[in-house]
């Protein structure tokens, strides 16, 4: 399946340069862009290196996606084809669980000490 960079996701003042907003072939409405969150984006660049992605959800009414890059792409990727996998891309493993270290024994308060009266001086 193979889908069109239409521009970077971006604000009035503000653009995300990982994040991209995609225009896919056959997919006219947000239900069927739906379906695509979670897929895997390839996009290579003319010295063959790859930029890989994942469609992270729907932009718009009319079938666009957004997805988020690993990286930052440059401005040439714009209007580009990307590849969009058919299966869906791995979910992120939960950390693994870190062993807890033994705390350091509590320092209980110091006992408060009674004011003992100092001798007077003769």
């Amino acid at each position: 399946m193979e889908g069109k960079i239409v521009n970077y996701r971006r604000g009035r003042r503000t653009m995300r340069g990982n994040q991209m907003i995609i225009e896919v072939d056959g997919y006219t409405t947000r239900g069927k862009a739906a379906q695509l969150v979670g897929k895997q984006v390839v996009w290579t660049s003319p010295a063959k290196k790859e930029i890989h992605g994942k469609i992270v959800g729907v932009h718009g009414n009319s079938g666009a996606v957004r997805v988020r890059f690993s990286r930052g792409m440059p401005g040439q990727a714009i209007g580009a084809k990307v590849a969009i996998a058919e299966k869906k891309a791995p979910a992120k493993r939960a950390a693994a669980k870190k062993e807890s270290k033994p705390k350091a024994a509590a320092k209980k308060p110091a006992a408060k000490k009674e004011a003992v009266p100092k001798a007077e001086k003769k």
